[in-house]
Formats: C-alpha cells, structure tokens, sequence
C-alpha cells in the first residue's frame, strides 16, 4: 500500500530536502537551507513559494497519482512563458525546468517571484472607478498583443497544430470530458452535438492562445492597476486569436455568487467595468478589425470547455487527487449549470 502521507504522493506538500539538494546543484546563485508553502486556490498545478537564502522563487509542479492524457503539462508553461519573455506579453523570468521525477516525485519548474497582488473578484471592490476601468483596459491590451503575436517569431511555430483550432479543441475536450464523466448530463450531451454540427469553417488565423485568460491568473502591479504579468500557461497552445477572449468574457456572464466570480447581475457602468459589447470592441479595434463573426460559437465553445475542464477537477476531487478536493467538489456540482447557460446563449441566438 502506498503511503499518502508522503511529499511525493501529498499535492500540498514537497520533499524539501530533495528539492534543496538539485536546486543547489542547478539553480546559480540558490542556497539553502529551502522552505515550501503551498499558495491557496489553484486546482490544477500545485504551486509553491520557495524561500531560501534570503530570495523567493515560485515553483510549480504536476501534480501527483494518475492524470488524464496531456493534462498538466507543466514544461510547456515553461517553454511558452521563456519563449513570451522578450514580447509585449508580460511574464515571469523563467529559472529553471526539471523533467526528473525523482527529485519530488513530478515535472517541475522554478520561475521568477513577483511582488503584486492577485485579485479574485472581478467588481475589484476595492478600487476606485478610474482604475478599474485602467485595469481592464490592461487586460484587454495584453490579450490583443498576444493574439497579435507571430508564434515563428518567438520559436513556437510548432507549439501546437495549425488550423481547425475549434475541431481540433472541441474533440480533445469531448474525449477529456468522457474520460472523467461520472453520470450522464443532458445538458452536456446537446452541447457535443451542437458543436460538431455549427463547426465554422477553419479561417486560417492563427495565434497563441493562453486557454485560461482572466484576472486571477493576472500579478498585478502593488499600487497602480497594471499588469505585471500574465501567469498559468498550462492550456496555452497554438489556436485561434478569438478564443482567449470568449473565455474571459464568460466572466460577464458567470454569477458572482457561490463558487464562481463572475460579473452577471453586477452594475458595470458604475463601476467603471466595461460591457462584454465594449470590451470586445476594443479588442477588435487593436486588433484591426471590424467584429467577431462567430462569435456565439465562441462563447457556447468556451463554456463546454470550461465545463469539461471542470468536470475533469471533479474527478480528481472524488478520487482524492484534486489541490483543493472541498472546492473541487463544489464546483463540479456547477457543470449542467455552465452547460444550461451556453444553451441559453445558442437559444438566444436563433431568436
């Protein structure tokens, strides 16, 4: 029998003197001695403050027990954020990637830590209604930068499969969402089906694409309401430049009650948030275009895909894999309701 206490086989935890002994030998200028904490949320790559000889690094690693296929590939984070280091892009400076197992029992890498702050609610309440409105317009620039950005420039021309993205994407979800399915989900089911038979046809645009891109897997400056860097690259891959910006402004729509953060039912024009409508205009608008034609497919691909994704966290939580196997749980429980809002959308839509 294994023993789960061990830090090989606990998510929360790490063989510190393991880890202290390779970044010695690895990382120039460490010393030790080393201490890990676990930073709070996060349901995928556990990540790690490491302290050591007076610095701080951030280390972030798979996690352990049976993964789906192509799950958790924490050297291609590595290999995006190094690549995005010289780009318009902000991210962290990339230390060092380790592929031994043997060291703490996964894949891990070593990045750069950065004093800033994280917010998790989307209203930023404790902002004044100018710098919400700079902060969004932030996040808005860097998304439109990275969708601008040529993939060959930056050495990752072959970081994913060219064309058919939503094909390509909505297959892989499909077949990530069967492998952790628990019960039958009605809601679910119509959305696989809409989606292969309203595919649009594959335009040719190509970009890199985040996967995960919104305000909580954003450091942001200590006192001023910028970006300092965009983090969480594990679902980056080379894709479509609308489909970054679907998934986050899922977040206009998503409650902001329960498990989830979103902006649905909350007073924008007060707050100096922009609407989804603006938003996306200016987005067009620095991406030189004039709309998004397709984009209901867009959204009603981004919540499937959310939910699968979730869906995925859930399986984890049940067998006892998850980061966080409370939050896990919980959210798992919200898959037909993200499933029963991209409904709505396509219902809205033929209206």
């Amino acid at each position: 029998m294994s023993d789960t206490n061990s830090p090989r086989l606990d998510p929360t935890r790490i063989d510190e003197a393991s880890l202290e002994r390779y970044l010695s030998a690895h990382l120039q200028g460490f010393k030790g001695p080393l201490e890990a904490e676990k930073f709070p949320g996060g349901q995928s790559n556990p990540t790690f403050r490491i302290t050591a000889g007076g610095k701080q690094y951030v280390l972030r690693r798979k996690p352990p027990g049976q993964l789906l296929k192509s799950a958790h590939q924490v050297d291609r984070e590595y290999r995006v954020m190094k690549a995005l280091g010289s780009t318009d892009v902000p991210v962290p400076r990339m230390h060092l990637l380790c592929e031994d197992d043997s060291v703490i029992g996964s894949t891990f890498f070593v990045m750069e830590y950065l004093e800033g702050r994280i917010f998790w609610d989307p209203a930023l309440p404790d902002f004044s209604k100018a710098e919400r409105t700079r902060l969004y317009d932030d996040m808005n620039r860097i998304l439109a930068a990275l969708a601008r950005l040529d993939p060959a420039a930056v050495g990752l021309s072959e970081f994913g499969r060219p064309g058919s993205y939503y094909a390509r994407q909505t297959k892989r979800w499909t077949e990530q969402y069967r492998a952790s399915e628990t019960v039958t989900i009605p809601e679910m089911e119509i959305l696989i089906d809409w989606l292969v038979k309203n595919m649009p046809p594959d335009d040719g645009l190509i970009s890199i694409v985040h996967g995960d891109y919104r305000l909580d897997n954003m450091i942001f400056h200590p006192a001023e309401p910028r970006c300092l860097a965009v983090v969480d690259w594990e679902l980056s891959t080379l894709g479509h430049p609308y489909s970054d910006i679907a998934y986050q402004c899922m977040q206009w729509r998503l409650p902001n009650e329960g498990v989830f953060r979103g902006l649905g039912g909350v007073d924008r024009a007060a707050l100096g948030i922009p609407t989804e409508e603006d938003y996306v205009a200016r987005f067009c608008e620095r991406m030189g275009i004039a709309s998004i034609p397709i984009w209901t497919f867009c959204l009603v691909f981004n919540f499937f895909r959310l939910a699968a994704i979730i869906q995925g966290v859930y399986k984890r939580g049940l067998d006892g894999s998850a980061s966080n196997r409370e939050s896990a749980l919980q959210r798992g429980a919200q898959v037909p309701m993200m499933a029963r809002m991209a409904i709505d959308l396509i219902d809205g839509a033929k209206r």
